[in-house]
C-alpha cells in the first residue's frame, strides 16, 4: 500500500502539535502493515506551481495545438510530475493546520495541481465524476480553537472544503483526524494531543484492516 504524505505545515516537529500527530498516525500505520510505503510531499520545500497567467495561458495554447514558451513548459511539466505522483498512490494523508479559518495557500495550489479534468475527474452528461473511486484520504488537523462545536463551529472551512475536494474527485473514503483547544486550553495541551493519538492509532487499525479484507 502506497501512502503519499502531504504537509502543508512549515514549522519543525517539536513546534507542531498536527506534525506530531501526523507522525504517529504514519508510525501506527508502518506498524499494522510492513508493506506500507510512505512517500512525503513537504509543500513548502516543494516547488508546486500556482495556477497564474501564464499557466492558464499554457493550457489554452496546448488546447490549439500551439507551441508554449519555457516557462510555461518548465510549468505545465512540474504539473504533470505532481499529478502521477498523486495517481500512483493508494491512500492520501493531508496533514493540515487552520491558519485564519482556512488552509496554507501551499494545499490549495497542490490541490490545483491534481484536480484536473480528464485524469481525477471526467464531465458526463449527468454532470462530473470523479475517477479515483477505491483510495483512501485521511486528513490530520491541528487547531488552536474549538471548532468542532460550540459557537466557532460555523468558521469551520476547512475539513469540510477538503472532503468534498475528494468526493469530487471520486475519494469517498474519507476520514478526519483532529486535535483542537491547545491554544484555548494550553495547559491541557498535552492530555489533548494524547486523545488524539489513541483515535488515530484506531483509525489505523480500521484501515488497514479494511484493506486487508477488500
Amino acid at each position: 500500500m502506497k501512502v503519499l504524505y502531504i504537509n502543508s505545515n512549515p514549522k519543525p516537529m517539536d513546534q507542531s502539535f498536527g506534525l506530531r500527530l501526523g507522525r504517529h498516525f504514519l508510525n501506527e500505520l508502518s506498524n499494522q502493515n510492513e508493506n506500507v510505503e510512505i512517500e512525503t510531499v513537504n509543500l513548502y520545500e516543494e516547488n508546486i506551481p500556482f495556477i497564474d497567467a501564464d499557466v492558464l495561458d499554457a493550457w489554452g495554447k496546448l488546447a490549439a495545438g500551439q507551441e508554449l514558451s519555457p516557462s510555461q513548459v518548465e510549468k505545465t511539466s512540474r504539473m504533470g510530475e505532481i499529478l502521477d505522483q498523486f495517481l500512483s498512490a493508494d491512500m492520501y494523508v493531508f496533514n493540515t493546520p487552520m491558519w485564519n479559518l482556512s488552509y496554507p495557500p501551499m494545499l490549495k495550489a497542490y490541490i490545483d495541481n491534481v484536480v484536473m479534468a480528464g485524469k481525477t475527474f471526467k464531465y458526463t452528461e449527468n454532470g462530473p465524476a470523479g475517477l479515483l473511486g477505491g483510495k483512501t484520504a485521511v486528513h490530520v488537523q491541528s487547531r488552536g480553537g474549538v471548532y468542532s462545536e460550540g459557537p466557532a463551529q460555523a468558521f469551520e472551512f476547512t475539513n469540510g472544503y477538503l472532503q468534498g475536494v475528494m468526493a469530487f474527485i471520486g475519494i469517498t473514503d474519507y476520514h478526519h483526524v483532529f486535535t483542537e483547544g491547545m491554544a484555548a486550553a494550553p495547559d491541557r495541551a498535552e492530555e489533548i494531543l494524547a486523545d488524539a493519538r489513541e483515535r488515530a492509532t484506531e483509525l489505523a487499525k480500521e484501515l488497514v484492516t479494511a484493506k486487508r479484507n477488500a
